[in-house]
């Protein structure tokens, strides 16, 4: 599980052996056959373990899900039925029931707001909607939720186990928007639909600039400026893309259009791109 685990999970599943020498030579409790015996004459402790054993030699989770779930409702309020409750958020993700893993994470930290695992908690939620977000297409609905719910962990659990993974995910999560913009400016360039194309890619300047795309972006709009007729925009772009990339392979491809047409890479003129250059090169934010 990436990120870390938590103390519930990490107790369940280094209790596997344990339970399977216990359901191997403990017949008589009729653990290996539960239907057998009503689930409410267990332990919380027996149903617990159950659940454990399910979740690691079980090939689909939802076996493990019900005892988690019968724990926490034969014995509410009590810490098995705490440990259950975390435990079937874990569960859940791992089965990809996305929606649901966040609604028991979100009632464990309505329940449990100061619990160790509370933690554990907050960043499964986030997990869960950063892992949908290659199957949302172009809605970026969850992207933003995976991003709000990962500074939730960065910023209220900064020292838990937890944050540095919450960290690299949100740059990833962040990184992810940005290249959607990208897709769709490159759809709108490629039919010459320049106005739109630059509305995006001028999202990706001003508003990702720490992404992996900036770069391609600001060449972008070289390309866009310059079938306008926009020549100092083109320049402006250009040198903004010379100061802070000027190794990569998309500054030469600008240079060259511009030289192209007897123009080189040159901060000039008042618009966006000029305020831009203004802050991000000469430091002037006023």
């Amino acid at each position: 599980m990436a990120g870390g685990q938590s103390g519930a999970v990490r107790q369940a599943l280094g209790a596997a052996l344990l339970m399977t020498m216990l359901l191997t030579g403990c017949g008589t409790l009729g653990w290996g056959k539960p239907k057998e015996r009503a689930l409410d004459t267990y332990t919380p402790e027996e149903l617990y373990q159950m659940g454990e054993y399910q979740l690691e030699t079980a090939k689909k989770p939802e076996a493990a899900l019900l005892y988690f779930q019968e724990v926490e409702r034969i014995y509410p309020y009590t810490e098995w039925a705490k440990r259950g409750l975390i435990m079937q958020a874990f569960t859940l993700h791992k089965n990809k029931e996305y929606e649901q893993a966040r609604d028991a994470a979100q009632r464990f930290l309505d329940f449990y707001p100061g619990d160790e695992d509370a933690a554990y908690a907050q960043y499964l939620m986030a997990l869960s909607y950063y892992d949908e977000i290659d199957e949302v297409g172009r809605d970026q609905g969850l992207t933003f939720q995976a991003l709000q719910s990962l500074r939730v962990v960065i910023e209220q659990y900064p020292d838990s186990e937890y944050a540095k993974s919450a960290m690299m995910k949100f740059d990833l999560a962040f990184d992810h928007l940005a290249a959607k913009e990208m897709e769709i400016g490159r759809y709108y360039l490629k039919r010459k639909n320049y106005a739109a194309a630059i509305n995006r890619f001028r999202t990706v300047v001003q508003d990702f600039q720490t992404t992996t795309h900036t770069a391609e972006a600001l060449h972008r709009l070289v390309e866009c400026y310059l079938a306008l007729g926009f020549e100092e925009e083109a320049q402006t772009a250009a040198a903004i893309l010379g100061h802070n990339y000027q190794s990569s392979p998309f500054y030469d491809d600008s240079f060259r259009l511009l030289k192209g047409k007897g123009l080189s890479p040159e901060a000039k003129g008042t618009s966006w791109l000029a305020t831009v250059y203004r802050q991000m090169i000469r430091g002037e934010w006023l």
